[in-house]
């Protein structure tokens, strides 16, 4: 437009500067440029160098940042996706290596290094449709590689396995499954269909920790596989691993709280674990009464699972001995030793409670069968040793019984004993000299049980297997000196250096 046509001269100038700005800003440009390119390379190249020395030196997550950094830079090259593909493989992250070794097949679709490394991992997964694609493009570019040979005639094996493990699974040879598919695991470590199958036939043969060894990776190598968490926890909780139960179905609630199946099962678990948790806090605090009425609701809360009825009953055992009710304790232990022969704490319980039955005998054998299924137990050993001594005590004198009272008696009730007995048989109540030595002789070993046994220290050698006034126990110092027989006042302090006079 010419000036003065349609146009002040003042909008012509203005339009003329514009020109001349826009045309100097690209002169600008292209002058810096190159020189922002070469900047933004080099960074690219030192990262990968950097990356390249920290995967040397196995640093492989300061390495990863670094190929971050230079994929984000420059997401054309598929060298760098590829680089990043090996961090990842380096770092067992293989789902995370795939897209970028799709990638790098993708800006170069003859780079047979990256169709290989995907082939592999595809075969490893068990995806060998997919996998079978990328050993042929290998072998369509190279007929004589090795590699992508061996792997396609692996692959061919992997096919014919699964499907010889599947006809076997139909055909309900459990074992004969098993078997085949060691080779497919072998073949393909990372295919989660290959050890769910397994673990379904571990199950069938009833071995539910081997089912649990194979489902476990599963759940890592699917995306969300909550079946197998669930299952998991309903292995572990028919296990009687409640606590590693409540573990797997959370992880499965973390995957969808809404899921029906897993938060039902995560009630169940939860109620029970509960009570469990509560009644071994009671039994810690020697609350035994709370706790056996903990136990006795958890059987209600779970009647089904056989291992928490007899977990239940061997934990009731125990606090019954404990709480000193010994022939409740006997009943409910030999309940629990039907169900569990070989628990060697319910047989340590039982021994327990058969000695303060007083039933010795008893002891020492539950304690033998205890020590030959755990025989470096120390507290078996001890409780051994100490029923034995109680056993050979109890054939020659038994403090307990000369006074008839019950191995839990108190002070009281000793001393209420004593009275009654020494009274009964005060050799002043006897005419004939014969009567008189005889109840001298019970008079005396009246005396003597209510010495001991109103003694804490004497009464507590006692009850672990040893007459502190046997003089076979005086020998070597320490203890009472006293002989058996002895001369004392049995109406007196204790002291036992008084003698008898008979009117």
């Amino acid at each position: 437009m010419e000036p003065g046509r349609g146009a002040g001269p003042g909008l012509w100038r203005c339009g003329r500067r514009l020109l001349w700005a826009a045309s100097l800003l690209c002169v600008l440009l292209d002058l810096q440029l190159p020189g922002l390119l070469a900047s933004g390379q080099a960074e690219i190249e030192n990262h990968l160098e950097m990356g390249r020395k920290l995967l040397a030196a196995g640093q492989l997550a300061e390495a990863l940042s670094h190929y971050h950094s230079a994929v984000e830079g420059d997401p054309k090259n598929y060298l760098t996706y590829y680089k990043r593909a090996t961090i990842y493989l380096a770092m067992g992250k293989f789902r995370s290596a795939l897209p970028d070794l799709s990638k790098a097949i993708e800006l170069k679709p003859d780079f047979l290094a990256a169709r290989l490394q995907r082939g592999n991992i595809l075969l490893k997964q068990g995806n060998t449709e997919q996998a079978k694609q990328d050993f042929e493009a290998v072998l369509q570019s190279d007929p004589g590689h090795k590699e992508a040979q061996s792997q396609l005639a692996r692959l061919t094996e992997l096919e014919v396995t699964m499907q010889e493990a599947r006809a076997a699974y139909q055909r309900t040879d459990y074992a004969g499954a098993i078997g085949i598919l060691e080779r497919a695991v072998e073949i393909s470590p990372w295919d989660p269909d290959a050890k769910e199958l397994r673990a379904e036939c571990h199950l069938l043969l009833g071995d539910y920790g081997q089912a649990i060894l194979d489902l476990k990776p599963t759940t890592k190598l699917r995306a969300d596989n909550r079946a197998a968490f669930l299952k998991l926890s309903q292995l572990y909780y028919g296990l009687g691993e409640h606590e590693e139960a409540l573990a797997q179905v959370r992880e499965c609630l973390k995957l969808d709280q809404d899921d029906k199946a897993c938060f039902a099962h995560y009630k169940q678990v939860k109620k029970l674990s509960k009570q469990l948790e509560s009644a071994e806090e009671h039994v810690r605090a020697q609350r035994y009464e709370e706790a056996i009425d903990k136990y006795k609701a958890a059987m209600k809360t779970e009647s089904q699972v056989e291992v928490y009825i007899v977990k239940a009953k061997a934990r009731i055992c125990h606090c019954l001995s404990k709480s000193k009710r010994p022939q409740e304790a006997i009943d409910v232990c030999t309940e629990a030793h039907q169900w569990d022969p070989r628990n060697v704490f319910v047989l340590r319980d039982r021994a327990e409670a058969y000695i303060l039955n007083e039933e010795f005998q008893r002891a020492v054998e539950d304690y033998q069968e205890a020590k030959e299924f755990d025989g470096e137990n120390e507290e078996v050993k001890e409780g051994l040793e100490r029923a034995q001594k109680l056993l050979k005590q109890s054939r020659k004198r038994d403090y307990y019984k000369i006074l008839g009272i019950r191995r839990n008696a108190n002070k009281q009730e000793i001393i209420k004993a004593y009275r009654k007995l020494a009274q009964q048989w005060h050799p002043d109540n006897f005419q004939s000299e014969d009567e008189k030595k005889e109840a001298e002789k019970k008079f005396i070993d009246i005396a003597a049980a209510k010495e001991v046994l109103t003694d804490p220290d004497m009464r507590q050698k006692f009850d672990s297997g040893e007459d502190p006034l046997d003089p076979e126990n005086q020998q070597g110092g320490g203890g009472h000196p006293h002989h058996w027989p002895f001369e004392f006042n049995p109406f007196g302090s204790g002291n036992f250096h008084f003698k008898f006079h008979f009117n």
